[in-house]
């Protein structure tokens, strides 16, 4: 349901327009969904009565695949969402609602019971959109999951230290405050309010619309500008705005446009072209952009649906179907390297490694690769190429999931499939990250149903920030014609763009 009040002033045709190219997700007629698998449901190592012990028939149905998925597949990626599930679940301090940055890969602890109890801000976005995934498809009690994300709310709004409205990277769980002297991060917060809008809008008419619309308002967007024409990647009280800022294609397209469509605080026109579309690669003959680790591709559409719209620059989504492509091929060239990499085993984006945390991907190879594998590559962009990613994760469940007894590596945990591993030398990362299980997660199910692209995108902010960006439906495609990801030749910020293009401003 559209909320009237919230509708921005504009004339009614543009506003008809704009709820009924931006907010649909076209999504095929539902066939029946496949029943939860009978074992190992969230609650299986769990006290929390609120999640169902026992299978529970989804109140919501997949759509149909273009490809023939097997009835194991869709078992397989059920399994693994209820797992990211009991991560967000069980990871979350019950009185405050954070959610731990990462945890144990076997659930052997729970983070907010330890003395050093840190959260992340985005983990927590990413887990109030779990929730809803959960409620929705009868995961857990509809009045648990309601309380659970109206207590999270609560918590941000009344006790987690902010300045501007932004939020600070990592807090302690059990109080709110800044944690680590971590920076006041816009793109952290934008992934944290994404979730909360998403909140709003399944929750619509209750505390939760309230609450998420007053953490959304109270947030100063052009304050994190500072004296510049792009965001800052953030700020600290000790050191004022970070030197880096969102100036080239990366992640933070969702941080663009919660500002953009802002209700009280918006950021101006001008920033949406003020950052430079590159670097650009090319792959068979594809033009896109891309940045080393895939989730760059993966989060901002983990709630916008950008398939089938297009700016003055890009059709944006084409643009991650391509680096997906690219990325996966990578892979086959390292073979001689890495014997064990190919098109069945591929995915590399920021992670944990043998040596610590690191960032890492394509299309041109970061040059620390080390044979690591990490599962949310593929999981993160299975609706960009559903076929191949579902049938790489299949192949890393069945040959690497068993224990070592019988041939595997002992992937397969207690919140789904190791966060990253190395079938070189068989290391295997001790713990998951949140936003790991996060876009996992939440890509699985926009695959499965469009559920979070249908949520977020009737939230009238959204539709008022992509209008205002200038986006517009892509014009039919002829069956002879190849998909396009880039409008402009060579490399920002001198464009050259094709005919049907405004010219840049």
């Amino acid at each position: 349901m559209i909320r009237p009040r919230l509708l921005p002033r504009m004339a009614p045709a543009t506003l008809a327009f704009a709820l009924t190219w931006v907010s649909g997700v076209a999504v095929a007629a539902p066939d029946a969904a496949a029943p939860a698998p009978a074992h190992n449901t969230p609650a299986a190592n769990t006290t929390a009565s609120a999640v169902s012990a026992s299978p529970v028939t989804p109140t919501m149905a997949d759509a149909p695949a273009p490809w023939a998925v097997s009835s194991e597949e869709r078992q397989f990626l059920d399994e693994w969402q209820q797992r990211c599930f009991r991560f967000f679940w069980e990871q979350a301090d019950p009185t405050t609602g954070l959610v731990a940055d990462r945890a144990p890969a076997d659930g052997s602890q729970r983070v907010w019971q330890q003395d050093e109890a840190i959260g992340s801000i985005a983990s927590v976005g990413f887990g109030l959109t779990g929730i809803c995934i959960a409620d929705e498809r009868g995961w857990i009690e509809k009045d648990a999951a309601q309380q659970r994300v109206a207590l999270t709310l609560r918590t941000l709004l009344e006790r987690v230290e902010h300045h501007e409205g932004f939020f600070y990277h990592f807090v302690n769980m059990k109080t709110g405050q800044r944690a680590w002297n971590s920076e006041l991060s816009s793109i952290d917060t934008a992934l944290l309010l994404a979730g909360v809008l998403t909140t709003r809008q399944y929750y619509a008419g209750t505390e939760v619309e309230t609450l998420a619309t007053k953490l959304y308002d109270r947030v100063n967007w052009p304050w994190m500008m500072g004296d510049g024409r792009t965001l800052s990647m953030g700020w600290s009280p000790e050191n004022g705005f970070i030197s880096f800022r969102w100036d080239h294609f990366s992640e933070h397209l969702v941080l663009q446009m919660l500002g953009l469509g802002s209700n009280t605080h918006p950021l101006p026109r001008e920033t949406w072209d003020a950052w430079t579309r590159g670097p650009v690669h090319d792959f068979e003959g594809k033009r896109f952009m891309s940045y080393p680790p895939l989730f760059v591709h993966q989060f901002s559409h983990a709630w916008i649906d950008f398939k089938g719209k297009r700016d003055k620059y890009a059709d944006y989504w084409t643009n991650s179907v391509f680096a997906t492509q690219a990325h996966r091929a990578m892979f086959s060239g390292l073979a001689e390297q890495f014997p064990k990499y190919s098109e069945m085993l591929w995915g590399l984006t920021s992670s944990d490694s043998a040596t610590g945390y690191t960032a890492w991907g394509g299309p041109d190879p970061s040059p620390h690769i080390d044979g690591t594998i990490v599962p949310c590559a593929a999981a993160g962009s299975i609706p960009f190429a559903p076929e191949e990613c579902i049938a790489a994760l299949k192949h890393m469940m069945d040959n690497f999931g068993p224990t070592a007894e019988d041939g595997g590596m002992n992937l397969w945990r207690h919140y789904g499939l190791a966060d990253a591993f190395n079938p070189h030398t068989n290391w295997v990362a001790n713990d998951v990250i949140g936003i790991d299980v996060g876009i996992t997660m939440l890509m699985i199910e926009n695959q499965r149903s469009g559920f979070v692209w249908r949520q977020f995108m009737a939230n009238p902010e959204v539709n008022r920030a992509m209008l205002t960006a200038g986006f517009r439906p892509l014009p039919a495609r002829g069956t002879d014609e190849a998909a396009v990801a880039l409008f402009f030749d060579g490399e920002g910020p001198h464009y050259v763009f094709a005919d049907d293009a405004p010219a840049a401003e």
